[in-house]
Order: structure tokens, then C-alpha cells, then sequence
């Protein structure tokens, strides 16, 4: 991020919060919260143990501006935070906490668990946790024998272009959670979801692992953006190539 733009930034932090003469905690005991902007919540979250409002603000400010959004944020692990100055790392675990926080009450309610018997689905479920991811991650979706949700389970953390997958570890982990299938899925950074020669070769293998272990492996899918997928839809599904 270049630092001019975040020098500017914070001199509108800064003078925004002289003008107004309220610190966050203060607009939101007057307005409630929703009146607070994205940088004032995060400043809530950040002031305290001697941190003064003014400097909440403006780590806050350089924050989201990092993460280009506070969407970006939600991506974000406690080493992530830790790289700007003026965030600890009680402070950079809280945030990761609050992150995690937000994604579990977003999934919460009075619905069943979600179906995923279709890559449609299974990338709708799932795109939350790829936004902004900037490495690949592969995990397996552990279903019941009406192929809804039983426990989604992270199989492996890799680099920019590869995430590796033993089949061993994937029904490790449904054997463990008593599931009747699964689904596997993992995300390409790049946004392009057309499947590179190890993601076929997994794929082979986990659909004969399958057969062995009698977990029906209902789909493989990979996780991208429609604007960097050259079909436009933003996935693909092994099932639907006629792989699985």
C-alpha cells in the first residue's frame, strides 16, 4: 500500500475526529452502532490498555486499508495483524477471534444444515471462506446420508499454487466424523477454477479411495472467481466433467 495514500488516510481519520469532536465509543452510545463506519468498529475493538482513540482510528485506517476493504479482513490470520505496528499479539489473535465470530453467527439460525449435492451449492457454501485467501486451501465437507452438512474440516493450508491432499487424511477425517460422504473442495487463488494435472491425479485417487473405504465421494470442486474463469462461473465440478 503506498504510504502516501495511508498518511492521507490518516490525516482524514485525524481530522475527522477533531471536527466531530465524538470518539467512536461515544457516536456509538448516541447513535448505536450501526452509525459507526468501518474504521470506527474496528477502532472499537482496538482501543484500550492505553491505546487513545486518535490511534485506534489510525490503525484502523491503515487496517482496512491493507486489506483493501473490511470484507478483505475476513481473511485474515492473527500473524496478518501482527505485521502492522501498534497491534500485539493478544491483540492480533483478538481480531482473528472476532473474524471467526462474525462467520459463525453469518451461518447460525432455524435452517437445517445446508445441502451439497450440487457444485452450485457447494460453492455458495463455501465462498466465504476463499474471499481473499491468497494460498490454496483444500477441505473435505463431511455429509449424512441426505448429504447435508455435517462438519467442514481443513485438510491442508498450501502455498499460492498448490494444497496438497492425501486421501488418507481426507477419510481420516470422515471416518472420524461418521460421515456417509463427502465432498472435497479447494480454491485457486489465481480465480481461474480449470483443474491443473495434480488436482486430476488427487481426484483419481480419492475417487478410488472411496470405492475402498464405502464413503461416496459426491464431487470434487474447485473454488474460483467468475470474472477470472474463462466460462464465467466462477467454479468447477469434477462430477459435472464427467471425472467422478
Amino acid at each position: 500500500m503506498n504510504q502516501g495514500i495511508l498518511d492521507l488516510q490518516d490525516d482524514k481519520i485525524d481530522s475527522f475526529t477533531m471536527a466531530c469532536g465524538e470518539r467512536p465509543q461515544e457516536r456509538m452510545e448516541n447513535f448505536g452502532v450501526s452509525a459507526l463506519s468501518d474504521t470506527e468498529l474496528v477502532a472499537m475493538v482496538l482501543q484500550g490498555n492505553g491505546t487513545r482513540a486518535e490511534e485506534a482510528l489510525m490503525v484502523a485506517a491503515r487496517l482496512i486499508a491493507e486489506a483493501g476493504s473490511i470484507l478483505g479482513l475476513a481473511a485474515w490470520q492473527a500473524t496478518d495483524y501482527r505485521r502492522l505496528k501498534g497491534i500485539g499479539r493478544i491483540k492480533g489473535l483478538q481480531l482473528s477471534a472476532i473474524g471467526e465470530i462474525a462467520r459463525r453467527m453469518s451461518r447460525v439460525g432455524g435452517e437445517p444444515s445446508p445441502l451439497l449435492n450440487r457444485a452450485d451449492q457447494v460453492a455458495q457454501y463455501i465462498q466465504p471462506f476463499t474471499t481473499g485467501l491468497e494460498v490454496e486451501k483444500f477441505w473435505v465437507l463431511c455429509l449424512n446420508r441426505k448429504n447435508r452438512l455435517l462438519k467442514r474440516v481443513e485438510i491442508s493450508s498450501g502455498t499460492a499454487t498448490a494444497a496438497l491432499a492425501h486421501p488418507r487424511e481426507v477419510f481420516r477425517a470422515a471416518i472420524r466424523e461418521s460421515a456417509c460422504a463427502i465432498v472435497c473442495v479447494h480454491n485457486h487463488p489465481s480465480g481461474d477454477p480449470a483443474p491443473s494435472a495434480p488436482d486430476l491425479h488427487v481426484t483419481r485417487q480419492l475417487r478410488e479411495a472411496s470405492k475402498a473405504v464405502d464413503i461416496d465421494l459426491v464431487d470434487h470442486v474447485i473454488i474460483g472467481r467468475a470474472d477470472a474463469d474463462p466460462l464465467g462461473v466462477g467454479h468447477f465440478s469434477f462430477r459435472n466433467a464427467g471425472i467422478l
